[in-house]
């Protein structure tokens, strides 16, 4: 992993990755199913499949789960993560649910993946079970755009 003191968090966290993700990556742990999610985020980001696939649950992964991974890790650039809403999911609790969405570049196309992520709870350990792909996220005209531009959503991928 690239040295986390210097380099920042990239789900949007505005923290070191050494006091962010870093630790449940490195540990394979996250308190909560929102950090299980951002740390997944961040693993793609950072091309950490075997972390990937150790917080994927085993009854919800595919045979071929490294060779995926590895294809979209190869195929994609990361842009932004925005989590849109929380359910359950603390320390105390045995399932959760995170909706999100994460902008990429894939080519010279922009794109996001909106969905809704189940996360369950197993000895400890916050596992990522499946997601629900939800419609494109579509800000109304002046609101930030998606992709993570910066630019209102009109001037942007509202166009």
């Amino acid at each position: 992993m690239p040295n986390q003191e210097d380099q920042s968090c990239p789900c949007g966290s505005q923290k070191a990755l050494a006091d962010c993700c870093g630790p449940y990556i490195q540990s394979q742990s996250a308190p909560t199913a929102e950090a299980l999610m951002r740390s997944r985020y961040t693993a793609y980001c950072l091309g950490q499949i075997d972390y990937l696939i150790a917080t994927h649950h085993p009854l919800h992964r595919a045979p071929d789960s490294y060779r995926q991974i590895a294809d979209t890790i190869r195929r994609s650039t990361w842009l932004g993560l925005r989590v849109l809403d929380t359910q359950q999911g603390q320390p105390e609790d045995k399932t959760g649910v995170v909706e999100f969405v994460a902008a990429y570049r894939d080519g010279k196309r922009t794109a996001q993946i909106h969905e809704r992520s189940r996360f369950r709870q197993q000895r400890g350990r916050w596992l990522y079970l499946e997601g629900a792909l939800l419609p494109p996220l579509r800000p109304k005209g002046s609101e930030p755009c998606w992709c993570g531009s910066g630019k209102p959503f009109k001037r942007c991928h509202g166009r």
